[in-house]
């Protein structure tokens, strides 16, 4: 038994055939109809790890059966053939050698192996849509099969036709079936049986949105796989939960569970499964910003796909590979991409994957002023679309024809491509499309000088943006145009500080506030389906939204495979659509009832704001809050008071980013050293007094006789979010030297934290994780712990995120002396460094706290790059939604000595004071006297509410 092992082996591992023949004629193994049976039963179970190797075996199967030179032997040969064949994609040429095998046991009187062939062909026949030969074999094998009283192949046969079944979506069916063959197969079959049986099922539960019930199915083959000592079985039950978790939408889960399946895969060398992993994680890094994640496993995806000689996977990571492209700024990169992954796709005979390679390409050469390469492309796209009847991608070529006669400065053609693609859109369930649409049309009407018109469009646009829920979409990630949904915001907003009677200065504000929440909303909407209730009136309404956006992101997913496979009937989805239609309006009202019961998770999820009445409710007479905004490169500031509101525009926005580059540039040189900073402080302190200066001239002083001396909430924007406001220079003082400061995420998210009850009677928490870049952090610490009586102290590897979420719900204060990791990419990723591990942004999102204070003194690091300040409103938020009151961060990377004094000084004063935001002014002017410069005695931020007490009367 070991040398046909190894034998086999040899003829499985061996590329060249010359050797794989030697090696046979020398063998000792003889060839006859037993050495033939192995290698036949061998060729489908090596042919889902390493086709190559299958094909190699099947090859070798039919030197034998020529030398045998019998019909038995030929009909295992020939159907070993069509499971390769079937394995490699080739549905036609698998049928065609199913059929020379059913002959060939047909003359050898080979009953049972005819049936056999039949019953393992039928998913040849179901690719090819042949649903009536699929039952006209089914029924043969069946009669075969019950004369010879053999239960175990039935059971299989079964399990073969319910897929057909499945097929044609007759799911309870197929469910009805798959359940009764695992029942037998579970009695008298063998492991490998039991194992596909329960795979289908979950397939089919899946299909059913059963999600909950394939999620145990898959885990329990994952279990029964592991007992019965079936590695590879358990490598493609983990894929599944995570392709799984992946089309629920739950795409953290998914990203953990795909690297556990990768690893697992690489020591067992299942490589087919691994390049699985690396290509749904590419197309979900992609979804996620995570662009160069993205390549690097679409890289790792194709190379794998190729080996194994799978030309569509291989062509997919290509396509993956060129959007990956796209987003880094590489268009030549792309178009080689895209060429080579339509090469695949043609061998494939896949028109809509050609045609949406073809959509692809024209967005690069479009943004590249290939204007008419993207024009050819996208009508011969366009062509595909309506003859595969998929009418939102055809309306999406529309677009994006649209879009190019717009930048060829003819705005007469894109209307006319524009309201083509309208039209289509009435009919189809595309909320994502129909936004696009009215926003070019908007853009249209603007270039024709129609501005009354072009309101109104981006008004339509604007109100169907809103119906979009925040799950990320694959197609509007990947093909739509990202930047759009902020723009709809700065274009109305621009138009109303135009005096356009169409949008009142009101009217701004709530879209300005609807921009800011929407751009959180979106980055944290992969996570959303982890969040749970804050109120025990929302707990069964958030588990129904929670089951209502799982159904409805494999609704979309669902809808893109099919679209995209070439033998799909129509009607699938149709009603998919329809389907998604109805759970999006679902979810509308699931979202309706739980605002009532809990607000702050009902914003967070569906980009909800708050009205300005509210916001000027929730202030004090002695308070204003000026909020930035940047619409088309113009910023304006939002002045709201207890009874006053009023925008002001503020000039040009470059010039402002200018300064506040130079300004970060003049912090940075503190991390020179010493003896730098010794030779040249007064040139720094000159510079960076010159930069603060010329931000107080563009930023404060056109509204300083409008602040009244009252205590200023400031809400940034972009990179405002990195500008010290309190420091801010009028020529002779500091603004922190007239009132408070503080500073909020959005006005909305200032309204709710003065919703919250805080803890500020409870014990404070400190946490302390030095490193060799900060060895000081310690005597902050221990800084703090004095200023804070019966506070509970944890250092080093003490400070661990087990002992944090022990810790902190029963905390008033939770003070984190410690740095932070950035994703520059994607902000969700972010994590603060405990002791033993970082604490992910998703942890703070799970966390209940109820918190007066939330201090991260040492989260700085990576802040340095201006690029939009999102990162710091992740980690910010994240404390807020957790249930803080109000947090405190650090703009730059900050000293650890006058750090220490600072917060001492913060916490001894607030002992004093409920006043949070004056204990920190007092604080600051404290150190400053000591260190003057402000990278000292500026670095930190109070950001949410103000003082304990929250709603005005």
């Amino acid at each position: 038994m070991k040398q046909v092992d190894r034998l086999i082996e040899v003829l499985a591992t061996t590329p060249d055939e010359t050797q794989r023949r030697r090696a046979l004629d020398r063998s000792k193994v003889p060839c006859d109809i037993a050495l033939l049976e192995r290698i036949t039963e061998l060729v489908p179970i090596r042919g889902r790890v390493d086709l190559p190797q299958a094909q190699r075996l099947a090859e070798s199967a039919e030197w034998i059966a020529g030398s045998i030179g019998t019909d038995h032997a030929a009909g295992r040969s020939l159907r070993a053939m069509g499971h390769v064949f079937m394995l490699e994609g080739r549905s036609d040429a698998a049928v065609v050698a199913y059929q020379a095998a059913i002959a060939r046991f047909r003359k050898a009187h080979r009953a049972l192996e005819e049936a056999i062939t039949r019953s393992g062909g039928l998913q040849a026949l179901i690719y090819l849509g042949r649903y009536a030969t699929a039952q006209s074999w089914a029924r043969q094998a069946r009669a075969i099969f019950e004369r010879a009283g053999d239960s175990l192949r039935l059971a299989r046969l079964d399990s073969n036709f319910a897929n057909v079944l499945y097929r044609q979506d007759r799911f309870e069916e197929a469910l009805a079936l798959y359940r009764s063959a695992h029942r037998t197969l579970a009695r008298v079959g063998v492991p490998l049986d039991v194992a596909i049986a329960l795979r289908n099922l979950a397939v089919c539960l899946i299909s059913l949105n059963h999600f909950d019930q394939a999620l145990a199915t898959y885990q329990h083959a994952r279990r029964y796989t592991e007992r019965h000592k079936l590695p590879l079985l358990v490598a493609e039950a983990d894929y599944n939960i995570a392709y799984l978790y992946y089309l629920r939408g739950e795409y953290s889960r998914a990203i953990e569970l795909y690297e556990a399946t990768r690893r697992r895969c690489e020591r067992l060398g299942d490589r087919y499964h691994q390049a699985l992993c690396d290509l749904d994680q590419s197309e979900l890094s992609l979804e996620l910003n995570l662009t160069e994640d993205g390549a690097r496993l679409g890289r790792h995806a194709f190379s794998r796909f190729d080996e194994l000689g799978m030309h569509y996977e291989a062509a997919k990571a290509l396509t993956w590979l060129a959007i990956a492209a796209t987003q880094s700024g590489e268009p030549q990169q792309a178009l080689h991409n895209f060429a080579h992954a339509r090469h695949r796709f043609r061998r494939e005979h896949n028109r809509p994957w050609l045609a949406l390679l073809d959509l692809y390409e024209a967005i690069v050469r479009a943004d590249d002023d290939r204007l008419h390469e993207a024009r050819e492309l996208a009508e011969a796209a366009q062509l595909v679309f309506l003859e595969t009847s998929l009418m939102a991608k055809a309306a999406l070529a529309e677009l994006v024809l649209a879009r190019v006669a717009l930048r060829a400065g003819d705005p007469a053609t894109a209307q006319v491509w524009c309201h083509a693609a309208l039209e289509r859109l009435a009919v189809t369930q595309a909320p994502a499309l129909r936004f696009q649409a009215s926003f070019v049309l908007g853009q249209i009407a603007e270039a024709m000088g129609r501005g009354n018109a072009a309101v109104d469009a981006y008004l339509d646009a604007h109100a169907w943006l809103e119906t979009i829920r925040t799950d990320l979409r694959a197609d509007e990630i990947k093909i739509a145009f990202l930047k759009d949904k902020l723009v709809i915001y700065e274009s109305l907003v621009a138009f109303a500080l135009k005096g356009s009677p169409r949008v009142s200065r009101a009217g701004a504000f709530t879209f300005i506030e609807q921009a800011k929440s929407r751009s959180l909303a979106d980055l944290i909407a992969f996570r959303a389906h982890a969040m749970s209730a804050r109120t025990a009136g929302a707990r069964v309404p958030v588990r129904r939204l929670h089951q209502l956006r799982e159904a409805l992101n494999w609704c979309y997913r669902e809808i893109d495979i099919r679209e995209l496979s070439a033998d799909q009937p129509r009607t699938r989805i149709e009603a998919l659509r329809a389907r998604a239609r109805q759970l999006e309006n679902e979810i509308a009202r699931a979202l309706t009832r739980i605002r009532v019961a809990d607000t702050e998770y009902a914003a967070l999820q569906n980009a909800g704001t708050a009205d300005l009445p509210a916001v000027q409710a929730s202030l004090g007479a002695d308070e204003i809050v000026v909020e930035y905004y940047s619409a088309r490169g113009a910023l304006c500031a939002c002045l709201i008071g207890r009874q006053s509101f009023d925008i002001v525009p503020l000039g040009r926005l470059d010039e402002v980013r200018e300064h506040a580059q130079l300004l970060q540039f003049q912090l940075s040189k503190f991390r020179l050293g010493p003896e730098y900073q010794r030779q040249f402080a007064a040139v720094i302190a000159a510079a960076t007094t010159a930069h603060l200066q010329a931000l107080y001239d563009r930023l404060i002083a056109p509204v300083r006789n409008r602040l009244d001396g009252r205590a200023l909430i400031v809400v940034p924007h972009g990179f405002l979010h990195y500008v010290p406001f309190h420091a801010l220079h009028d020529g002779t003082a500091y603004l922190i030297d007239s009132a408070p400061i503080c500073y909020a995420p959005s006005a909305s998210v200032l309204h709710l934290c003065r919703q919250k009850r805080g803890g500020h009677k409870r014990a404070a928490l400190v946490l302390g994780v030095a490193d060799e870049a900060t060895p000081h952090i310690d005597g902050e610490v221990n800084a703090v712990a004095a200023a804070l009586p019966r506070s509970r102290v944890f250092k080093g590897r003490r400070a661990t995120v087990a002992r944090l979420k022990r810790e902190a719900p029963r905390s008033g204060i939770i003070h984190l002396a410690t740095h932070a990791a950035f994703r520059i990419d994607n902000p969700m990723f972010s994590a603060i460094q405990l002791g033993d591990a970082p604490l992910s942004l998703f942890d703070l999102y799970d966390l209940r706290i109820s918190a007066d204070l939330v201090t991260l003194s040492g989260c700085g690091t990576g802040l340095n790059a201006l690029i939009g300040g999102d990162e710091l409103l992740g980690l910010v938020r994240g404390w807020l939604y957790a249930g803080a009151q109000s947090v405190v961060v650090s703009l730059w990377d900050v000293n650890d000595r006058s750090t220490a004094a600072l917060m001492g000084r913060f916490y001894r004063r607030l002992r004093e004071t409920p006043d949070r935001a004056a204990a920190l002014r007092d604080a600051m002017l404290a150190t400053r006297e000591q260190d003057p410069h402000p990278y000292h005695w500026a670095p930190f931020v109070l950001i949410g509410a103000r003082q304990r007490w929250q709603t005005v009367g």
